[in-house]
């Protein structure tokens, strides 16, 4: 008897493969051989030998989404900085970054890492605090797991206070812990951990500091990450400090080009928005978590100028699905109009290719092409809700869950199997978030008691 062709097939699934070639199979077939797709195609004729095959009708094969800018951790504020007008860092009241003990960190992040998972996600791309504990736990459940610790050099404790100082010392340290990231975590995991280097924002980091990531970024051969324009006080922080508004400091000290991921981009001015356009900059569009904020960002004039749009959750929340779909509405409302430019294509898109190519990952992920690794997701389609499929990626956009994630496929092993974390006891991890926050709870209250 020969050898199966195939590790594992999934018979009879509609695919959104976003392939532009063939961009839906109904049905479909995907084989997995190692941790690489090796047959993608319609469900014509005898299915292959394998030594699994999962019989999917009813169900849809998308490619794992990409998370291009979170911080799991804040899961610690789930429920309350929501409502308190603005980011948890510059909160007064809130647990904060600098009051994590590493314990906590780890406990949090597994949290936001496995809401992530269920929804779909197959990397995010994390940072905040204890960088080299949270991004390894978060990659033991199977995901790809990238990131770095917060580079600043702003005094962190002193910010929700709306009190910026500056410290070469603290710059220094950010610095020093990101390239030991570095050195310890990238390409670890078996490939699925890497680094971005996290300027937190142009508010946060001084001009000299922001010089040294550039420095560092170009030794290393890294990508870059940060907040831009993401709030009034960012920008006339700058503008009292340097003379100009954010982007054009992030011109200036050669960090504005396509390796740059920037979440936000909110408060731009249409210099700002020609500036960043021309740059070919990636903006990590966060419409749930702006829209939170009572703000939208201006995305379709900011493509139109040239930059390059990922989608991302950024606090409190990790479903990539729910995100798609804020990201549809908020477009059409700030247009005013339904159009052929801004439709579920386009957001699918941003969460999955989009998102591979902000990272630098565009020929490993974010399509079900052969050659491909094999992370993938599947959705169960049979229930109310997402019933009848006349459109399958229409009902993803609009109807869709996070909650309707079945099966998640990381490197061709799956991370998620029947609704459930396959490396890890998420009782464990709820009950270890729940008492993490409560003791950052319990202490930020008595500090203001």
């Amino acid at each position: 008897m020969n050898d199966p062709k195939y590790d594992l097939l999934i018979e009879g699934a509609t695919v959104l493969t976003g392939d532009p070639a063939q961009p839906v199979l109904a049905p479909g077939r995907i084989g997995v051989r190692g941790d690489r797709l090796a047959l993608v195609g319609p469900a014509i004729g005898p299915a292959p030998a394998a030594a699994e095959v999962i019989r999917a009708e009813g169900h849809v094969v998308t490619p794992g989404f990409v998370n291009v800018h979170t911080h799991a951790i804040l899961t610690m504020v789930r429920g309350v900085a929501e409502d308190m007008g603005f980011a948890p860092a510059y909160t007064p009241g809130v647990p904060h970054g600098h009051e994590v003990t590493e314990g906590e960190a780890v406990a949090l992040a597994r949290l936001g890492a496995l809401e992530a998972l269920k929804s779909g996600s197959t990397l995010i791309n994390d940072s905040y605090v204890h960088q080299h504990l949270t991004l390894p736990a978060i990659a033991d459940l199977g995901m790809r797991a990238w990131g770095c610790g917060r580079i600043h050099d702003v005094d962190f404790s002193r910010v929700h206070l709306a009190e910026w100082e500056y410290s070469d010392a603290i710059g220094q340290e950010t610095l020093d812990l990101a390239e030991a990231l570095f050195e310890t975590c990238h390409g670890g995991a078996e490939g699925r951990m890497g680094v971005h280097l996290a300027a937190h924002a142009p508010d946060t980091c001084s001009r000299a500091q922001l010089i040294r990531v550039r420095e560092l970024r170009d030794r290393l051969g890294l990508r870059v990450a940060t907040h831009l324009c993401q709030s009034r006080m960012e920008v006339e922080t700058v503008l009292a400090r340097d003379g100009m508004r954010p982007p054009e400091l992030l011109d200036d000290v050669g960090l504005l080009d396509d390796r740059l991921l920037s979440a936000h981009c909110i408060h731009v001015t249409e210099d700002d928005i020609a500036r960043i356009g021309q740059s070919g900059m990636w903006v990590a569009h966060i419409p749930k978590g702006n829209a939170t904020g009572a703000t939208i960002a201006p995305i379709a004039a900011l493509q139109a100028a040239g930059a390059q749009i990922a989608l991302a959750t950024d606090n409190m929340h990790a479903d990539m699905i729910e995100v798609m779909r804020w990201g549809l509405n908020v477009g059409r409302i700030r247009a005013g109009r339904i159009s052929d430019d801004w439709q579920p294509h386009h957001l699918f898109h941003m969460a999955t290719m989009g998102g591979a190519r902000a990272m630098g990952l565009e020929q490993e992920i974010g399509a079900l092409t052969v050659g491909r690794k094999a992370d993938l997701v599947v959705l169960d389609y049979r229930q109310p809700h997402l019933v009848p499929v006349i459109d399958p990626l229409g009902n993803l956009m609009h109807t869709a869950q996070g909650r309707d994630v079945r099966h998640v496929m990381v490197d061709g092993r799956f991370a998620l199997r029947d609704g459930r974390a396959t490396r890890a006891d998420e009782a464990e991890i709820l009950r270890d978030a729940q008492a993490a926050a409560e003791a950052l709870w319990a202490r930020a209250r008595a500090q203001i008691a």
